[in-house]
């Protein structure tokens, strides 16, 4: 198991790095693009590890069993879902069991040897878990308790690099193993941006953000200004000022991959034609890590707090 600042492990694969794709549960985004591609990419020699979201079928699985989810801002602006003991449930049903099935299903009839893993699963992710939040109501910052969430602060590369030698391809799905004293812990939510950066990191990997929209705009209301390139601290916090809404996240999860060892990340449309391959193409917004490396702890986006 490596931390997030280790020394990438090799991957087997030369000069090439592997590959992490991030896909989005949100309803809006097809993965059968993104299917294709991985298929393609595996034909061709290339590793790639696919990271999903779920947040969908979250919300569908709470409405089907009558369990309002409940969201919460935090001081540093950003929304997520608050995860109590319930909802926790739900949460691994959806994510471990129908997304992260539905999704090795398909790339198994796409021809790929895929295996799907919780961050559960052999420790693939893990961190200390967070049972208290600070969040903003109506204007105040307060603690709420009784969280199940956390970061990834350690990576079973291992774990990883083992599946990929051996030809097969990683899908992994938030719950990650959250450490509540030194022997013990207990399945809770992470944010899956967050998630695939942690893995892109430990593995060296480029890391493709797939979304609903083309990528980072200036003008978040106009798509005609999508920001193509990132690799100065003057261009970075161009990006930070321009990111709004869901994509601050994306934004906040783009820096720690680079920080702690990715290659690139690239946030781009999931709903294009060969959408993972126009992104190592070029497509959307591609972020180096020259853009980051330089900074300070105090130059980079605020945590979230809350893992959504």
């Amino acid at each position: 198991m490596t931390g997030l600042g280790s020394t990438p492990l090799a991957d087997g694969s030369g000069d090439v790095p592997p590959v992490v794709v991030k896909l989005g549960g949100a309803r809006a985004v097809d993965p059968a693009g993104a299917v294709g591609d991985v298929a393609h990419l595996v034909a061709n020699g290339r590793d790639v590890v696919v990271v999903h979201g779920g947040s969908t079928a979250v919300d569908d699985l709470l409405d089907r069993l009558g369990i309002e989810p409940e969201y919460v801002e935090t001081p540093s602006g950003v929304t997520g879902r608050f995860t109590d003991a319930e909802t926790m449930e739900a949460f691994t049903m959806a994510m471990a069991g129908q997304v992260n099935t539905d999704l090795v299903t398909a790339l198994k009839n796409a021809g790929v040897d895929a295996v799907g893993l919780s961050g559960v699963d052999g420790g693939l992710l893990a961190g200390p878990r967070k049972s208290a939040v600070r969040v903003v109501e109506d204007g105040k910052k307060k603690i709420k308790r009784g969280d199940h969430s956390g970061t990834p602060r350690e990576v079973n590369a291992d774990l990883l690099s083992t599946l990929l030698a051996g030809g097969y391809t990683p899908v992994v799905s938030p719950p990650m193993f959250g450490t509540e004293s030194e022997s013990e812990g207990t399945p809770v939510n992470t944010d899956a941006d967050r998630a695939a950066a942690a893995v892109a990191g430990a593995l060296g990997a480029e890391l493709v953000v797939l979304t609903d929209v083309s990528g980072v705009y200036a003008d978040p209301d106009d798509p005609d200004t999508l920001i193509e390139s990132v690799t100065t601290d003057e261009e970075y916090d161009a990006l930070t000022d321009a990111a709004e809404g869901f994509m601050t996240r994306k934004v906040m999860a783009a820096t720690e991959a680079l920080e702690s060892g990715a290659t690139a990340v690239t946030v781009a449309d999931a709903n294009v034609r060969d959408p993972i391959v126009a992104a190592l193409d070029g497509a959307g917004t591609r972020i180096e890590r020259s853009a980051v490396t330089d900074r300070t702890d105090d130059d980079t986006v605020a945590d979230a707090e809350v893992d959504g």
